[in-house]
């Protein structure tokens, strides 16, 4: 006779026990044929790195360019070197030896204005120097130790092209005329010249170590481009007559504007001239028309007595931009595919996050249960709704092209924000701009203690 405890026992034995037993045989087992095909993943996942670790990419063209039409040109220019330039983009547009160095006379006071006005006050006193003083013709004939409010002097210099008063401002800005110009070849630089050199603030032929005083006609209308964008410039340039006097209020003084193109069109919006012997008659222009701001830069553009060849000149190149370039928004949205990820799975699969990412991320195994499924990650385009509004001067024919250029898998571990791709929008060779293609989120990899994690938290839940 057995007592009711000991059927108890005997019952727990048979039929409780060694079903503990087996769910620990089935745990061990689950757990080792995991390890196995974990192992087997990051294997096969190391050798095919190996095998190819070149970036592999796929290229979209959103639309396909299409041959530009062939029209006519602005006709014949007398100026040895013409640009006309899209004001917001910076693209040339039209050019005749455009990227030939030449001197530049005056327009170089365009960018020592745009210097003094981001490096000094309106209400600097500037002292004339000797050397300030000794300039020669065109000069407001400053004396030496008299000072002048830097604004005052910026007027001379903008609207009469006075070569005293440049003298006076480099000095007073870069502490001498050789600091004032390493100032103005860095700004130059910095916009984006590439074959300029300045020597004087005034625009004088000269040379130093460096080389000699001279630009190109599209370096000049890239550094009119960048000066336009300052309220105060466009101010002073587009002042008719300004009339001022030393601090002490003995001498008075009056300008008027000698840039006449303001005059012969309404598009004009600023201007500088310039001449001497060796560049001969010079200019540059800004002017706007339906939201389309054209640049116009001539050098040697005849000499005496061809004064008026400079207005005919910056005329056909403006007529010629109105006429054949619109305005056009070129963003255009590229198709990202998703991109599988080797060796990995979300950085919540696992883990109690929802039932979406337990349906979907939290799968390993493959619908046969032969393998590991691709984990997909998406790309982010790092473009701002300013840059998407973006626009260009097109001629009719023009297309702008978009070149997605993204990798095609990826392998574990990838990072929210890393750099998976890049979007270039580009016009012929010109490149417009360039975006990266970032990773959504984060992609974690399978390692043999993810592996027993995740073995753990099914087995046990």
């Amino acid at each position: 006779m057995h007592s009711l405890g000991q059927v108890r026992v005997k019952y727990y034995k048979r039929n409780v026990g060694w079903t503990m037993k087996s769910r620990y045989r089935f745990f061990c087992f689950t757990l080792t044929f995991v390890l196995v095909l974990c192992t087997a993943a990051q294997v096969s996942g190391s050798a095919g790195t190996d095998e190819k670790k070149a970036v592999s990419s796929i290229v979209q063209m959103i639309p396909a360019a299409v041959d530009m039409k062939e029209t006519d040109g602005p006709g014949n220019l007398y100026a040895l070197s013409a640009v006309l330039m899209d004001g917001d983009s910076g693209r040339v547009l039209y050019e005749k030896e455009g990227y030939t160095v030449r001197p530049n006379a005056s327009t170089t006071k365009v960018m020592t204005c745009i210097l003094a006005l981001e490096k000094g006050s309106g209400d600097d006193y500037v002292m004339v120097s000797e050397n300030a003083a000794s300039q020669p013709e065109v000069k407001l004939n400053l004396k030496e130790g008299e000072q002048y409010y830097l604004e005052d002097l910026l007027y001379s210099l903008m609207l009469k092209s006075h070569n005293d008063t440049a003298v006076a401002i480099a000095e007073h800005i870069g502490g001498s005329v050789e600091g004032f110009a390493k100032m103005m070849n860095a700004k130059a630089k910095e916009i984006g010249c590439t074959n300029t050199h300045f020597v004087t603030p005034n625009g004088l032929d000269s040379a130093d170590a460096g080389g000699i005083h001279q630009t190109t006609a599209r370096d000049l209308a890239l550094i009119m481009s960048y000066a336009v964008k300052n309220k105060a410039f466009l101010h002073i340039t587009q002042t008719r007559d300004y009339s001022f006097s030393d601090i002490t209020g003995k001498r008075q003084f009056s300008v008027h504007n000698a840039n006449a193109f303001l005059d012969m069109t309404s598009d004009a919006i600023s201007g500088k001239t310039g001449f001497t012997g060796n560049a001969g008659y010079c200019y540059v222009a800004a002017c706007e028309n339906e939201k389309r701001k054209f640049i116009i830069s001539l050098l040697g553009c005849g000499w005496p007595n061809n004064k008026t060849y400079k207005w005919k000149d910056a005329m056909k190149l403006l007529e010629y931009g109105k006429a054949n370039f619109h305005k056009e928004t070129y963003w255009q949205e590229p198709e990202i595919p998703a991109i599988p990820v080797k060796d990995g799975t979300d950085e919540s699969s696992g883990k109690e996050s929802g039932k979406e990412n337990q349906e979907n991320s939290g799968r390993i195994f493959t619908e046969t249960g032969t393998g590991f499924a691709d984990v997909y990650i998406n790309g982010q385009i790092q473009a701002s709704d300013s840059d998407k509004k973006k626009q260009i001067l097109l001629k009719e024919g023009e297309k702008i092209t978009c070149h997605l250029r993204i990798e095609k898998n990826l392998t574990a571990p990838v990072k929210k924000g890393q750099k998976i791709g890049q979007v270039t929008f580009s016009l012929g060779e010109l490149v417009l701009d360039n975006y990266f293609v970032t990773a959504d989120r984060n992609i974690v990899k399978i390692t043999y203690l993810w592996c027993a994690n995740k073995v753990f938290h099914d087995f046990f839940h």
